[in-house]
């Protein structure tokens, strides 16, 4: 066995790890990421990336149907699934070996394997060539999480898929059924409903997109329907019965069970943390239903080892793994970082009409107790919406009333998930409903809508 010393090892090169590992570097300490299958984790190989890839190839269709509203003429309009994967895993490809070459830039020892936890400030890694042991006084799990399954939900890669089958498909669903409406659920809703599957979405909750806020998901919802899927709130699949090119699913909704038949179910019922194997409870790492218990600075109850990202509890986010990778590499340097706040990290999904929010809700600012000040504003009234032919949307913005302070924005829409990013600065440097009002916003911009949004808060909307 083979043994090598480090100040620092983490173990999954996703974007908590391998950016754990570069700020670590960075700072002068010697670092090794341990990764068992692909660098840069689910995200750039099997979610976030790729998905985005496939998304976009259906924008692109959406708007070659529209090419007439634009003076433009498109005939025979028609898709290559086929083509479409094959670019969005060149994507992916991409971006996997772009994570490589930080790691050498970086002088990262990459080891190739799966890890253990072997002892205090021990990893035993299985290789190809072997077993290596490493050791180093500080040890960051990143190990993401994986699909959640539920019993007789579960996938078979034909019938039933997960996210991983949705993005490399054996065919293109006709009649698609898609359990889940959380980001993942509703992102592959979208996607195969452009290309023409008749998609029909079960959720459990009272709503669509349930965390965020209700009037944002309403909204989403009318667009979903509007654009002809089927959306069941309040309802559960009891089970699939699985038959020859075909699957009954039972579905309750109102205290009664009906059955559906579909070609194609997309199974998008959350995620659990992939905790086993590591030797987690032996090294005295808590686990609590299937994520590592940790404090602010993502340290567990084992001296010397931490857990980031997904491993570590909601929000299930690439840019919060990341964050808290780059805090545990200061903290282990022996810098004084701020720990990471859960809710300042904005949510981003991108169906269409994409969906952005950060902060509280209306409900949730409500029940905190704070007395509150609401501004909205709709697309239609914004020059650029019409111009770009995306007058369906709205900015709403959630103040205290008393301080100023913005507690939460939640939009719907054409590009919000690339505007939600002002609100978030606005709330990391505490600002308040003054700043932003003072802010001139470029014109003509979708972002003059986040600043009528907050005059509209305070009774002074120009434009509407």
């Amino acid at each position: 066995m083979t043994s090598s010393t480090f100040d620092m090892i983490v173990i999954g090169a996703g974007p908590g790890g391998y950016v754990a590992a570069i700020r670590g570097a960075q700072l002068g300490l010697k670092v090794a990421i341990v990764e068992r299958e692909h660098m840069g984790g689910i995200c750039l190989n099997w979610g976030c990336i790729p998905t985005k890839a496939l998304l976009r190839s259906s924008e692109v269709f959406h708007l070659m149907h529209r090419a007439s509203e634009f003076g433009l003429k498109a005939q025979s309009i028609d898709f290559d699934l086929e083509a479409v994967v094959k670019r969005s895993r060149g994507v992916a490809k991409q971006l996997n070996s772009g994570i490589g070459h930080l790691m050498k830039k970086n002088k990262v020892t990459v080891v190739m394997g799966e890890a253990t936890l072997a002892g205090a400030g021990m990893v035993k890694v299985s290789t190809e060539k072997g077993p290596q042991s490493l050791t180093a006084p500080h040890i960051v799990v990143a190990t993401g999480a994986r699909a959640r399954e539920l019993p007789g939900l579960e996938a078979d890669g034909d019938l039933v898929w997960t996210y991983k089958h949705a993005l490399t498909p054996p065919r293109m669903p006709k009649k698609l059924l898609v359990i889940g409406s959380g980001a993942i659920g509703i992102e592959f809703a979208s996607f195969y409903n452009t290309l023409g599957a008749d998609t029909t979405v079960v959720e459990v909750m009272d709503r669509v997109l349930p965390v965020e806020d209700a009037e944002i998901s309403a909204f989403a919802k009318k667009q979903f329907v509007k654009q002809g899927m089927t959306i069941m709130e309040n309802a559960s699949v009891q089970k699939l019965d699985r038959g020859k090119g075909k699957v009954t699913a039972h579905i309750e909704a109102a205290g009664k069970v009906q059955t559906f038949d579909f070609d194609t179910v997309i199974s998008a019922v959350g995620i659990v943390g992939n905790v086993e194997n590591l030797g987690l409870e032996a090294a005295g790492v808590k686990v609590d239903r299937t994520h590592v218990v940790t404090d602010a600075y993502c340290r567990t109850d084992a001296k010397g080892v931490y857990a980031i990202g997904d491993i570590a509890g909601a929000p299930w986010l690439a840019h919060k793994a990341s964050h808290e990778g780059v805090m545990v590499a200061e903290l282990i340097a022996g810098q004084d970082p701020h720990p990471v706040k859960p809710e300042s990290i904005a949510g981003c999904t991108y169906c269409h009409p994409q969906v952005a929010s950060v902060g509280y809700t209306e409900a949730k600012a409500k029940d905190a107790g704070y007395d509150i000040k609401v501004g909205r504003f709709p697309f239609i009234g914004n020059g650029k919406a019409i111009a770009l032919g995306e007058p369906e949307g709205m900015v709403k913005t959630v103040f205290d009333a008393k301080t100023g302070e913005l507690l939460g924005a939640h939009m719907v829409g054409a590009e919000v998930t690339e505007m939600i990013q002002g609100y978030v600065v606005g709330r990391t440097l505490e600002t308040t409903e003054a700043e932003l009002m003072q802010t001139v916003f470029p014109h003509p911009t979708l972002s003059e809508m986040m600043h009528e949004s907050v005059l509209d808060a305070f009774g002074r909307a120009i434009h509407m």
